[in-house]
């Protein structure tokens, strides 16, 4: 029928292009921001297109919906403000006769939504999660890369090792700057290694200088050392006692309804409804 055929084909084309820009869009703030957590030493810089992948697969369920739904409202307006739907009302084709091929053009997508927002949703953030553990339970030491600045799992020191590769225990031209229990330090050594002593990792500085200032007081104190060692890495992240429920699957979902698990629930329902 020429009236199905010419409504879902001027769909299509206004989906395909809603589709296109609001991907763009996404996917340009996914990579600033993630670019933001590499720097800030949450993600690993090497999988930043990976996190960002994962990042756009989970926001896929709602960038398709945001454009089915503006794909059928600017095709209705662009009928309306041309004329068209005086044509076809003239043919005796009412308002409910557009119901029909918006259907029949919308139903593949919704499956689509459907299965992003029930499986690929969670799947997708626990991917992002893991690569995030993964990472912060690296020793500091280990996630600095050659020549950059690189900030501590817990935030509270900020690294430069001179490295030949990302994967050595050990560099020159050392700086770290650290602040803790009401003092900052600067400490800065020609080399240095690490070394495990007991369940700790130590970075063994060799001949360098810290600076310690108190922050209460403001007095400084300067000290150069042959060889000086202060602990590395955090401990690993403790078990997940009450998991978010965006990151539990749709089963889990049903099989434990709480508030938050159905809530949770509901919102991805809502995307196909």
């Amino acid at each position: 029928m020429l009236f199905h055929s010419a409504f879902r084909k001027e769909l299509a084309r206004s989906f395909g292009a809603t589709l296109v820009v609001l991907v763009t869009i996404v996917m340009t703030i996914m990579l600033i921001k993630t670019l933001g957590q590499a720097s800030r030493g949450v993600v690993n810089p090497s999988e930043v297109m990976l996190v960002m992948g994962y990042t756009v697969l989970g926001q896929s369920p709602t960038i398709l919906t945001l454009s089915l739904f503006i794909a059928a409202t600017a095709t209705l307006t662009r009928m309306y403000a041309t004329s068209e739907m005086v044509v076809w009302f003239s043919c005796g084709q009412g308002l409910g006769s557009f119901l029909r091929p918006l259907l029949q053009f919308a139903w593949p997508v919704l499956v689509v939504i459907a299965l992003l927002a029930l499986v690929a949703w969670p799947w997708s953030n626990t991917q992002i999660r893991d690569l995030r553990d993964r990472y912060q339970e690296r020793g500091d030491v280990d996630r600095v890369a050659p020549g950059q600045f690189q900030e501590s799992a817990g935030g509270q020191r900020v690294f430069f090792i001179d490295k030949t590769r990302p994967g050595d225990q050990g560099g020159s031209n050392i700086f770290i700057a650290a602040t803790e229990k009401g003092s900052e330090s600067v400490t800065s050594a020609r080399s240095g290694r690490t070394e495990t002593i007991g369940d700790d990792r130590f970075l063994i500085l060799e001949k360098g200088q810290r600076l310690e200032t108190d922050t209460t007081t403001g007095g400084s104190r300067l000290s150069e050392f042959a060889e000086y060692g202060t602990r590395v890495g955090d401990k690993p992240l403790s078990p997940r006692a009450n998991e978010s429920p965006r990151y539990k699957s749709t089963w889990a979902l049903l099989s434990d309804p709480t508030r938050g698990n159905a809530s949770e629930l509901w919102w991805r329902v809502g995307l196909v409804l």
